[in-house]
């Protein structure tokens, strides 16, 4: 039906969404974005449970590119997100595609429609043929010239803000969570709320928590120590990046 390549990798890997997000970038922003420049971060990963555990919660997991000029740094990227309810990324489905668009006059906007499929890639297709022959034959010529683009610096991840969601495996044992929300506080993270679900092991058991926003280079830290503790965590932690 033509939803996904015979080889589905750049899909699934998050780069045919990153060869999106840098032409869009490139027109947004007059700048020049390389594959080098964007952090990407597929869905290959991704667990069940905690699909079941956004939905409890009120998010949906979303595949996002993202772009956006924050203290003049470019911060663009594409990871998966757990997208509130409430927001329209979040009625995305199946082959649609959507582009959100926050302008400073503007506001707000979204353009939405089929992403793949025959007909809708055919169409695409066709339409650029068309443009390309129309400029051929009234004589234009479009030939990128970089040097007239301006450079903006790009943001590495380590310095983004966002809220998280993270999956511990732990022991169920008194005083983990303590020693957990410990080496959170210590490197700035804040608990927004905490979910601790019956037990399913003598074992381990799944503890979910939620923060407020922080930065990305501290929580990456304390999530680096909490897995040394071996002790207590007994599965390599899981954490997503969460959009309201």
């Amino acid at each position: 039906k033509g939803f996904a390549e015979s080889d589905p990798y750049l899909d699934i890997s998050g780069y045919d969404s990153m060869h999106k997000i840098i032409v869009l970038s490139n027109l947004s922003f007059g700048t020049i974005v390389k594959e080098k420049d964007v952090y990407v971060e597929g869905i290959e990963k991704i667990d069940s449970m905690d699909i079941q555990f956004a939905d409890e919660l009120g998010y949906v997991m979303k595949l996002l590119a993202i772009a956006s000029i924050e203290d003049q740094e470019l911060n663009v990227r594409v990871h998966p997100v757990l997208v509130s309810k409430g927001n329209l990324i979040a009625s995305v489905n199946y082959e649609y595609n959507a582009i959100y668009v926050k302008g400073d006059a503007v506001g707000n906007t979204m353009f939405y429609g089929k992403g793949a499929g025959q007909m809708p890639t055919a169409s695409a297709v066709l339409s650029d043929i068309i443009y390309i022959a129309r400029n051929i034959a009234n004589g234009k010529k479009y030939i990128s010239d970089n040097s007239k683009k301006k450079i903006i610096n790009i943001c590495p991840i380590g310095k983004i803000k966002s809220k998280y969601y993270i999956r511990f495996n732990v022991v169920d044992r008194a005083g983990v969570l303590a020693k957990i929300s410990g080496v959170l506080g210590k490197n700035n993270i804040s608990i927004a709320s905490v979910i601790q679900k019956a037990r399913h092991s003598t074992e381990k058991v799944p503890v979910v928590i939620m923060t407020y926003e922080a930065i990305e280079e501290n929580f990456t830290k304390a999530i680096r120590k909490i897995d040394l503790m071996k002790n207590i965590v007994k599965e390599k932690t899981v954490f997503y990046r969460v959009i309201d």
